[in-house]
């Protein structure tokens, strides 16, 4: 996995009435756990962009007065009304202990069902994996090109090196579904009975 850098400062109180007054600055509420000890801090919430708007997965490393920490992204938090980002939550790598994280799933190659007039249907855009945090991948990639009309990729079928997927085996995460217009051409096509 690739790198991201993210500077904040260590809150000193915390609770809701701080919590607020952080994000009335412009600054998200963040926590680091995992580690020897719980870290609360803050950052602006223009430098979550490379972390959080991004089709990859990153390493964070979060610099807190000159101490850096190496980190993952757990969960964000954000406004129901406005969609702001309100928390977010790290977890601390330690080195040698697996993490678990979320990999971006990026379709590779042209369908044989699509080039026949079906549908590609994405129906997982993130598979959930555990393992070193250096080994884990920025992206999962799967490969369509012998897919055909009916034919899907569940999760048991993708492998990765130096990670293992959590999700369910039997998942589907990509899949081609046959369209209104093949049905009808197959329809069409079909002798009519006597």
């Amino acid at each position: 996995m690739k790198s991201v850098q993210l500077s904040g400062s260590l809150r000193t109180n915390v609770g809701k009435v701080n919590a607020k007054a952080v994000r009335e600055k412009g600054n998200v509420p963040c926590v680091i756990y995992g580690g020897k000890e719980q870290i609360h801090f803050e950052a602006d919430i223009r430098a979550f962009k490379p972390v959080i708007f991004t089709p990859n997965a990153h390493i964070v490393e979060i610099d807190l007065g000159g101490k850096v920490y190496k980190t993952v992204l757990q969960e964000a938090q954000y406004h129901k009304i406005n969609d702001k980002l309100i928390h977010a939550d790290f977890l601390e790598i330690v080195d040698g202990k697996p993490v678990t994280a979320n990999i971006p799933v990026v379709i590779v190659g042209q369908s044989e069902g699509v080039k026949k007039g079906g549908k590609l249907v994405l129906k997982m855009r993130k598979l959930k994996a555990r393992g070193i945090a250096d080994k884990l991948p920025d992206a999962i990639e799967i490969d369509i090109t012998k897919l055909d009309i009916g034919d899907s990729v569940a999760v048991g079928d993708i492998t990765v090196d130096g990670a293992t997927l959590l999700n369910a085996k039997n998942v589907s995460v990509v899949s081609v579904t046959t369209t209104r217009a093949v049905a009808a051409a197959e329809t069409n096509a079909a002798p009519a009975k006597k």
